[in-house]
């Protein structure tokens, strides 16, 4: 056989290729260009230290709450003395402290209030107050005047991360004073140990989203609760899933899109084999019922990371999420264009800064401007050469 026979046999052969790659290119053309609406200008990102102090350990904004009124932010997280050991979080547990930063300026400057002088005078997981000074929770048996008073704040906390039980405050004056602590019922589970992700449905009626344990007591699964009586009484609405997860799935952040449709993203984990990502689920019947939606990050790293979730100003959605890494952590944004449906590739918002796994757990506000303000607990301790003490940072990410 002669070049010329072979040349004319390939050619049909030559002409299915081309045809395939320019198929696959305009696909790529087109996923481009559906993220390229929902890119960023990420030139201009500004980090900032929101509590950072030497021989302290500072951490877990997702484990508390966050809440805005325009370039007013408030945003809770732990303290505590640092403190090497072999595990994952290099602190003093007995020394454990809730704390609250306040900003007036966006997130440009912050000021750091213990949260027992706030009111909150409960001991919880992580607030080790002394027996003498903690204040046993009771029973809330008068209502709250008005959820959607716009100064209006909750938040949960826990006594056990796997199965509880829980407490809750709720402040009418954007957290300057907090009442409780209150009971927080089982609702019939094997027990509730929960942070804060609710919406406000109306004047007397709240949903709230929380980790319940599992069969082995072990904390895992997800169910929606609600009250209609101001918070006196609590009802178990649904199960985000019908069977409990092999791994976990916990952490939720949960957004209303519509008088019916809420679409709540969470930390979640497989066993076999072994991944850390984050999940989503969609209700459209007001939370009645949930089902499993496209899987916004597929892989979040070392132990995974707890999402942030918002709708901003222009109807898109914004994500905000660490990848963990012993060698490297980053902190990452994903924007949706068609309410959580699909999301663009990822943004990374700070890398590059040898930051080891310990970090994470973001929450997320968007200020008057537009700009979103990304809190999460940061480091440098993969350099050998820096300081390891982890500290709350700030990031605000410019979307126009």
């Amino acid at each position: 056989m002669n070049y010329f026979t072979i040349k004319y046999q390939m050619a049909p052969i030559v002409f299915i290729v081309v045809l395939f790659c320019f198929a696959f290119a305009n696909h790529n053309s087109d996923t481009s260009d559906q993220n390229r609406n929902s890119s960023t200008n990420t030139s201009t990102i500004q980090h900032l230290k929101v509590y950072y102090q030497e021989g302290r350990f500072a951490g877990w904004p997702a484990n508390n709450g966050i809440w805005s009124w325009g370039d007013e932010i408030l945003v809770g997280f732990v303290e505590a003395e640092h403190y090497e050991t072999e595990g994952f979080h290099t602190y003093n547990r007995e020394t454990a402290r809730n704390k609250y930063a306040r900003s007036l300026d966006g997130g440009e400057t912050w000021e750091i209030s213990d949260a027992y002088d706030l009111g909150q005078t409960g001991w919880a997981y992580d607030n080790n107050l002394p027996e003498g000074l903690a204040e046993e929770p009771s029973i809330l048996d008068q209502p709250v005047k008005d959820f959607s008073n716009p100064d209006f704040l909750i938040t949960w906390f826990r006594y056990n991360v796997n199965h509880g039980p829980s407490i809750f405050y709720y402040s009418s004056n954007r957290g300057h004073e907090w009442h409780g602590p209150y009971q927080f019922p089982n609702l019939d589970t094997r027990g509730i140990g929960t942070r804060t992700d609710y919406i406000v449905d109306d004047r007397q009626q709240l949903s709230a989203f929380h980790n319940a344990a599992k069969e082995n007591e072990r904390e895992g699964w997800v169910l929606h609760s609600r009250t209609k009586d101001g918070g006196v009484s609590w009802e178990l609405v649904s199960w985000f899933r019908k069977d409990e997860p092999e791994g976990f799935e916990i952490m939720p952040s949960t957004i209303r899109l519509s008088p019916t449709e809420i679409l709540s993203v969470l930390r979640a984990r497989d066993l076999n084999p072994r991944r850390d990502y984050i999940k989503a689920y969609r209700s459209e019947d007001n939370g009645k019922s949930w089902k499993e939606e496209t899987e916004p990050v597929f892989d979040t790293g070392s132990g995974g990371s707890p999402p942030a979730l918002l709708q901003m100003e222009d109807g898109r959605l914004a994500l905000a999420y660490a990848y963990r890494s012993q060698y490297g952590s980053r902190i990452c944004l994903r924007i949706s264009d068609d309410n959580g449906r699909s999301w663009s590739h990822e943004i990374p918002i700070r890398t590059g800064e040898m930051a080891n796994a310990d970090i994470g757990y973001p929450r997320m506000v968007q200020r008057e401007d537009g700009k979103l303000v990304i809190i999460y607990y940061w480091n440098y301790a993969a350099n050998p050469n820096a300081k390891p003490y982890r500290f709350i940072a700030a990031s605000i990410v410019d979307l126009t």
